[in-house]
């Protein structure tokens, strides 16, 4: 064998062994906040910071991160396909923890100044919740602890929640009251945790 094919194998191993950080990999146990925090303490620190500076309690965050992405850094939405087996590109440009859609992202980083943010980072991704959540929160009167009504906002845009086009949606509606009954779960469970962890 050639030392060149050699070094391409092993450098192929070594690249599939991955960082070992969890990137792109969902916490264990996600029916459990403060199992998600010990195994991930940055997410801890995130959901704090987020909280301080927009309101957004960390369980609505966390609620309606597991919504969108079940905490996966990664994660996009499935392709579309032609005939069955043609791929003709993704359902949306959504991406990331925070599946924030490409527009959407952008401005945020024009309106926070925080250009190099990266959706696959959770401090940006919980960030830019905090953002998009605050601004709900001021144009339409959502309280911020409303994980409910905030995810049928983060889904269907302001425009679409000022216009109820939620309602058109039962399978939506369905959602949005398990993100707020999720949100209630990891509330009381973060009260209980073995240390303080937000």
């Amino acid at each position: 064998m050639s030392r060149t094919l050699r070094a391409l194998m092993v450098l192929f191993v070594l690249a599939s062994c991955g960082g070992g950080n969890g990137y792109g990999t969902a916490p264990r146990n996600l029916d459990h906040a403060c199992a998600i925090l010990d195994e991930r303490p940055e997410y801890a620190r995130a959901f704090r910071a987020t909280e301080r500076k927009w309101g957004v309690p960390a369980h609505v965050q966390m609620a309606t991160l597991y919504q969108e992405s079940k905490f996966i850094s990664d994660a996009r939405t499935p392709f579309r396909w032609t005939l069955g087996i043609i791929p003709t590109g993704r359902i949306s440009s959504a991406y990331g923890y925070s599946q924030a859609l490409d527009g959407t992202w952008e401005e945020y980083q024009r309106a926070t100044g925080q250009y190099s943010a990266r959706r696959t980072d959770i401090r940006d991704a919980s960030d830019f919740m905090g953002w998009y959540m605050a601004q709900s929160n001021e144009r339409l009167g959502i309280s911020l602890s409303d994980a409910r009504n905030q995810y049928l906002a983060y889904h269907e845009g302001r425009t679409g929640f000022a216009r109820a086009s939620y309602n058109s949606k039962p399978w939506l509606l369905r959602v949005a009251s398990e993100v707020e009954s999720r949100s209630q779960t990891y509330r009381a469970q973060l009260g209980t945790c073995a240390r303080r962890l937000i």
